[in-house]
């Protein structure tokens, strides 16, 4: 896809949703965190049940210690892979706590050296929370990026380096939600839904789904 045909791609997302949310429940840098590393291998809408009560008394990492992990367990255990999560829910927040003084860093470093948080998750943070231009590629984002053409790749890194490069700058502050929401309602991976896509005319696909198919 050339640089053209990028530019309207976004311009056209950006018409049609000018302000894209992420559909995680949270209330500040650091339950965005715990969602979104909660959100590996899970759906938004089971995470948002499962933290509709915990975030209620949760907001701090000192909140989660106090909580305990057993508690945690209660609250997260309609999740996949609840135990693991839990246990580095608590590790994180116990590190956050001694080295960060109870503050979610905006650094991609520091994020991605808390237990359970990936260089994903620390891009979906710094994004959200502080609008970094940060691409975090999901299995939707990958799919998206080698189907259009827009980012082709063999991994999540070469797509995300590939997409930084030609997204234009004044649509990166949302591009990886337009992107993801693309991907999970639309660009779907069984059958696209090509004849609803308002970018259909600028994608490189050849096996488009007909409209009504």
């Amino acid at each position: 896809m050339n640089k053209a045909a990028i530019e309207e791609f976004f311009q056209r997302l950006s018409d049609a949703d000018p302000e894209p949310k992420g559909e995680l429940d949270y209330t500040n840098p650091y339950t965005l965190l715990v969602a979104v590393a909660l959100s590996a291998q899970a759906t938004d809408v089971g995470v948002n049940k499962a933290t509709k009560k915990l975030f209620q008394i949760v907001s701090t990492p000192q909140d989660m210690l106090d909580l305990g992990e057993e508690a945690l367990i209660e609250h997260i255990k309609t999740i996949g892979l609840y135990r693991g999560k839990a246990k580095n829910v608590m590790a994180a927040a116990k590190i956050l706590v001694e080295k960060h003084g109870g503050i979610v860093p905006n650094d991609q470093e520091a994020l991605e050296e808390l237990p359970g948080v990936g260089r994903k998750t620390a891009n979906v943070v710094r994004n959200i929370a502080w609008g970094e231009h940060t691409m975090a590629v999901d299995t939707h984002i990958f799919r998206l990026g080698n189907r259009t053409g827009m980012a082709n790749g063999k991994t999540v890194l070469a797509v995300e380096k590939a997409l930084l490069k030609k997204v234009p700058a004044r649509f990166m502050t949302h591009a990886h939600h337009w992107l993801i929401l693309h991907g999970r309602y639309i660009c779907k991976a069984r059958k696209p839904r090509c004849g609803d896509c308002i970018v259909n005319d600028l994608c490189n696909y050849k096996d488009k789904t007909p409209a009504g198919a």
